[in-house]
């Protein structure tokens, strides 16, 4: 179960870059009831988005010459020098070196052999989100890759994850796990064949390879009529999922796309 009980190769922050930081803090506060508190005049326009005091996730503006608005992965490095250099061997890109975040502690960004984009996070003062799991914040992350067993390969290499397959209508899911622990209760997100779910483009068919963000909601219709009345785009209606629970793809006014999920009771 995703928590902040962070270790290696652990989601453990989670940041939107945006065209117009306002309107999407408005967008997620009218959608999950967060709140948006700016890190200052130094930060740059960032901030954090919270809920009853405690970080779920963040936004900035976008920073990168030609970037889109999305949602962007972190995972847990204890040491971030060595998993820089782990991506590049392993055929990754490095799009950000290493910086340290005013002694917060010390980012890195990426992107994998496949395309998807993602971060890291080496722990300095701030370990990572406060809060995860619980309705309205992370619950899953999924990568959605051309081929994702080689894919899989590249980041077993960085993290030690560990995967197990379970078949799904029409494909072969592998749910991802940390290294330490026992492997159900260490899973933390999934990856699928890119074309499938939130991986896909508004008409469902090819679209890029991504990493993205599942928000636990206690009701995924209403949530996902409130995103459509705030100017989002349903990218999948809301669906039941046997043994997961029911989920819906969308996108933010600005096309960052992001899914949500109710789980199972059983799960």
């Amino acid at each position: 179960m995703l928590g902040t009980d962070f270790r290696t190769g652990s989601p453990n922050w989670l940041d939107l870059g945006s065209p117009d930081t306002a309107a999407a803090a408005a967008f997620y506060g009218a959608l999950f009831g967060w709140e948006f508190a700016s890190a200052g005049p130094e930060a740059g326009g960032y901030g954090f988005f919270r809920q009853d005091g405690k970080t779920v996730a963040a936004l900035g503006p976008l920073t990168e010459e030609g970037a889109r608005s999305a949602w962007m992965q972190h995972f847990m490095t204890p040491d971030i020098q060595a998993t820089t250099g782990a991506v590049r061997a392993g055929g990754g890109t490095v799009r950000m070196e290493p910086t340290d975040v005013m002694g917060e502690g010390w980012l890195a960004q990426f992107t994998d052999p496949q395309g998807a984009e993602f971060a890291c996070w080496q722990p300095g003062n701030t370990a990572g989100f406060g809060i995860a799991s619980a309705e309205n914040t992370l619950v899953w992350t999924e990568l959605h890759v051309p081929d994702p067993v080689a894919d899989i390969a590249f980041y077993a290499a960085l993290f030690g994850w560990r995967h197990a397959e379970m078949q799904a209508p029409g494909m072969t899911y592998r749910v991802l796990s940390t290294a330490d622990g026992d492997q159900e209760d260490a899973s933390f997100g999934g990856v699928a064949p890119l074309g499938e779910g939130a991986g896909g483009s508004e008409d469902g068919e090819g679209g890029e390879a991504r990493w993205v963000p599942y928000f636990h909601v206690g009701d995924v219709d209403a949530t996902v009529a409130r995103a459509e009345a705030n100017g989002g785009t349903v990218l999948m209606p809301a669906a039941d999922v046997p043994d997961v629970g029911r989920i819906g793809w969308l996108a933010d006014p600005f096309g960052a796309v992001f899914a949500l999920l109710k789980p199972d009771p059983q799960m």
